[in-house]
């Protein structure tokens, strides 16, 4: 077993116990909460020691992606909430990993594939196929970062 292997599986099961995680409310968590427990900007503002347009335009700039997240973890707590960030991959961890290796074991084949074709040594696509999975091996052994060079 790759000594990265744990990581990525630990971090899998983590990602998988979060179950599915809904985008933000078209407005932002920070509105869509305020909102649902009857609080108006301006209480909110008050509560934070801030002039109400900050608040407004604090909602403004997390509906719009542009808030910090230092920023949006203080609004969060003066709604009795907390900030949890996560980053959710589109794909499973060790299917991303097994296709980077796939695609770098397919390029070194194939250049020694057409290194060999010039010299008249062209090779069959059963062996062509092994080799590629040789490589694809070999890489998942060795150093996960190399596959991203």
């Amino acid at each position: 077993m790759h000594p990265n292997d744990l990581k990525l599986r630990q971090l899998e099961d983590v990602l998988r116990l979060l179950g599915t995680i809904p985008a933000p409310p078209r407005g932002g968590w920070i509105k869509a909460v305020r909102d649902a427990i009857g609080m108006t900007t301006r209480q909110f503002a008050a509560r934070l020691g801030l002039a109400q347009p900050t608040v407004v335009n604090a909602e403004k700039n997390e509906a719009a992606g542009t808030i910090t997240l230092s920023q949006l973890k203080r609004l969060a707590a003066a709604l009795d909430c907390e900030l949890r960030y996560v980053l959710v991959p589109r794909t499973p961890l060790a299917e991303r990993v097994n296709v980077q290796a796939e695609r770098k074991a397919r390029e070194r084949v194939a250049n020694i594939a057409h290194s060999m074709a010039l010299e008249a040594q062209s090779t069959d696509s059963e062996f062509e196929r092994r080799q590629i999975a040789e490589v694809k091996d070999e890489l998942l052994r060795g150093r996960r970062s190399r596959l991203w060079e």
